[in-house]
């Protein structure tokens, strides 16, 4: 019969952030088994959950990355959310062929939606038709969504990501799972906290402020610790990757354009990647990009070209229908922009918003608010009140400086401080496993 397990994610968690200012997390260990885990390439959030419960490398499963380039629609789409799109049997099918009786509860872990657990919990904004992007959750079964936004309150996607983002976020999920659990009682909880990582990558890992924000998401997990194991309930703790220092961006897309091999369109002024007309181009990615070559012929070339250029360790090949024909991975200290335009006055107007979806690549500058506006909250207010009386505004407060950036991942091979961790309840096994093994430890705690 399978017993009461939440695994608990707290993106960023390496084993050299335990200590003074993870007393919770800390203690945890210290009556438990601490396991290093090597994370899948590219190290990055939806690769590796992905891999976690599945058990598969990237090439398996086929979750690439955080996004990729669709050929068939010619898009490049990030932050997707159905589960369809992950394949392998998940950890939660698996125990219930050994007992039906199995239930899950999958709180903010990605592809949450469509899933086949039984209780989910995701963000998903309402877009409505006058541009407007309204805070909300999708949930299952769908009353979950209104039941939890009564109690907690709307869910605070501003400090979700962003430059607001901060501890509130990763609380109100806390709360949740909490309020989840008492209605439902599933078998297994799955809980997603993901501010430190915003932490790290904003700041850098040994900025003098990253231990208040380990403090903040400790006093979190110490919430949902109390609560778990006065329901009797086994504790799993991990953490994704390890994010270390940069500080120098990578700019493929620019090094391609310059090659005459990506192209661009003119849209009101501003220069949108034309993936679709491309030769080559790059969907980065944090510390891994991959870049996709239309006529095949042409990759060897492009594979030169990309072993050329300035902070790329390695130029692999594709691995998945998915991947680019070339899989570039960062040197130490660098990390990979999206950025294709040559002068900032030409680039797109949603490069300097918040816009997950729009943007071809991961941008860690949305963390960020332009530091060159004077008075930036005043800004921000000012453009909240016109959005408030109905009239259409650009929430353009992201700066286009990428050098501010102090903290990325996706590379392998962290130094041992930097690797992410398994906590669990005790027992045998090596000092260090692979992410892909992480299913395989979260059923023997179940069970």
């Amino acid at each position: 019969m399978a017993h009461p397990t939440v695994v608990i994610d707290v993106v960023g968690l390496t084993s050299g952030l335990l200590g003074e200012a993870s007393p919770r997390i800390t203690a945890l260990a210290g009556r438990g088994r601490v396991q290093r885990l090597t994370p899948v390439l590219p190290a990055v959030t939806c690769s590796v959950q992905s891999s976690m419960v599945t058990g598969l490398a990237p090439a398996g499963h086929g979750i690439v990355g955080n996004g990729w380039y669709d050929r068939e629609s010619a898009e490049v789409r990030f932050w997707r959310q159905s589960n369809h799109f992950v394949g392998g049997e998940k950890l939660w099918e698996k125990a219930r062929r050994r007992d039906p009786s199995v239930t899950t509860c999958s709180m903010f872990w990605w592809f949450n939606m469509y899933s086949t657990v039984n209780f989910s919990v995701t963000p998903r904004p309402i877009y409505t038709a006058d541009g407007r992007k309204i805070p909300d959750v999708y949930s299952e079964p769908a009353e979950l969504r209104d039941i939890l936004q009564q109690r907690l309150g709307r869910f605070p996607l501003v400090n979700f990501w962003g430059p607001a983002s901060s501890i509130v976020s990763s609380r109100w999920i806390a709360d949740a799972s909490v309020l989840v659990h008492e209605r439902h009682r599933p078998t297994l909880t799955m809980i997603y906290l993901p501010q430190l990582d915003y932490a790290l990558q904003k700041l850098g890992p040994d900025h003098p402020d990253i231990p208040g924000h380990v403090r903040a998401i400790d006093a979190v997990v110490g919430t949902l610790i109390d609560y778990f194991e006065q329901q009797d309930a086994r504790i799993v703790l991990l953490g994704e990757y390890g994010v270390e220092p940069v500080a120098t961006v990578v700019h493929v897309n620019r090094v391609l354009r310059e090659a005459g091999l990506l192209r661009v369109r003119l849209e009101r002024g501003g220069e949108l990647l034309d993936a679709g007309a491309s030769d080559a181009f790059a969907v980065a990615d944090h510390q891994v990009a991959h870049v996709y070559v239309r006529d095949t012929g042409r990759v060897d070339a492009v594979r030169a070209l990309c072993r050329r250029i300035d902070g790329v360790e390695e130029v692999l090949d594709g691995f998945h229908a998915r991947s680019g024909d070339l899989v570039l991975v960062a040197e130490q200290g660098c990390w990979f922009s999206y950025d294709y335009w040559l002068d900032d006055r030409c680039a797109p107007d949603f490069a300097r918003t918040v816009d997950i979806h729009r943007k071809p690549g991961y941008d860690p500058c949305e963390l960020f608010v332009d530091p060159s506006i004077v008075a930036p909250r005043l800004t921000i207010a000012g453009k909240l009140l016109r959005r408030a009386l109905g009239f259409r505004t650009v929430m353009d407060v992201i700066p286009l400086d990428p050098s501010l950036v102090r903290g990325s991942h996706g590379r392998t091979g962290m130094p041992e401080h930097r690797q992410p961790i398994l906590i669990t309840a005790g027992g045998g096994g090596a000092e260090e496993i692979s992410c892909c093994e992480v299913g395989e430890v979260i059923l023997s705690q179940l069970f």
